[in-house]
């Protein structure tokens, strides 16, 4: 356990997204494999980083921290709440939103229909026009298509449908598992440029990203996670630019 130890302390002081929480995980990656994140107080509004390889685990700890995949041991503990006894449809209302990898929208469903299924959560449903008139105003393309089928949009138009269906939740922390996969140069800018926009209104984002240039260019903190180990840590710029990173990640 020593190596754990170790490697925990890495995650230690960020991870932003549960923001003011301690969360002690231990995640169990193929048969035996072993890591533990220990994350502690971090400030709101941040964005926070996983890079790596594919199979590092990276979508693995964030099924994890949502309860899609049962952590082998220890404890999950988000504002208070323990979340290896909370049902994965419930964390959602403790203020946590996932928008995982290949979007999963509702293809038999209308854009609206995607969307308002992100507010189920929500017990006062009164906002409900408000908060989709704030999501078009993210995603004005949305609006435009609020009739249609989300099966029938484009990859980038389905990815806007994910996050703004987190975002009708309420969210205090999102979690984005590569939010950039298919989508064209342009569509990227545009996505990750909304992402910073949430840290501006105080959302913490937990990104995980394989396109690392993107991603470290607007964290604030980055781990990079190599089959269960989290091998560097720091500031996404010192990340950006530090030459082991930049050949592994950023071909340079």
């Amino acid at each position: 356990m020593g190596n754990l130890a170790k490697h925990s302390s890495q995650l230690a002081r960020s991870m932003a997204g549960l923001a003011r929480r301690n969360v002690r995980l231990l995640v169990a990656l193929a048969a035996a494999l072993v890591f533990l994140y220990l994350l502690e107080e971090v400030g709101e509004g941040e964005i926070v980083s996983l890079i790596g390889a594919n199979g590092a685990g990276k979508t693995t700890t964030l099924h994890t921290i949502t309860g899609l995949v049962p952590a082998k041991s220890g404890s999950i503990t988000y504002d208070g709440h323990d979340l290896l006894k909370t049902h994965a449809n419930k964390i959602v209302t403790l203020g946590m939103a996932h928008v995982p990898e290949g979007r999963h929208v509702f293809t038999r469903m209308s854009v609206q229909e995607n969307l308002e299924m992100g507010a189920f959560s929500l017990k006062d449903q009164s906002s409900l026009g408000k908060d989709l008139e704030m999501v078009f105003d993210y995603f004005p393309r949305l609006k435009e298509r609020r009739r249609q089928l989300a099966g029938t949009l484009s990859g980038g138009e389905q990815q806007m449908v994910a996050m703004g269906r987190a975002l009708m939740s309420h969210p205090k922390t999102i979690l984005m598992d590569e939010p950039s996969m298919g989508l064209s140069p342009l569509l990227v800018k545009e996505i990750f440029d909304i992402i910073v926009t949430l840290r501006k209104r105080g959302i913490t984002v937990l990104l995980v990203e394989q396109n690392a240039k993107m991603a470290l260019s607007i964290a604030d903190r980055a781990y990079v996670l190599e089959t269960g180990k989290i091998t560097m840590e720091g500031k996404a710029s010192d990340l950006l630019h530090d030459e082991k990173v930049r050949k592994a990640y950023l071909g340079a």
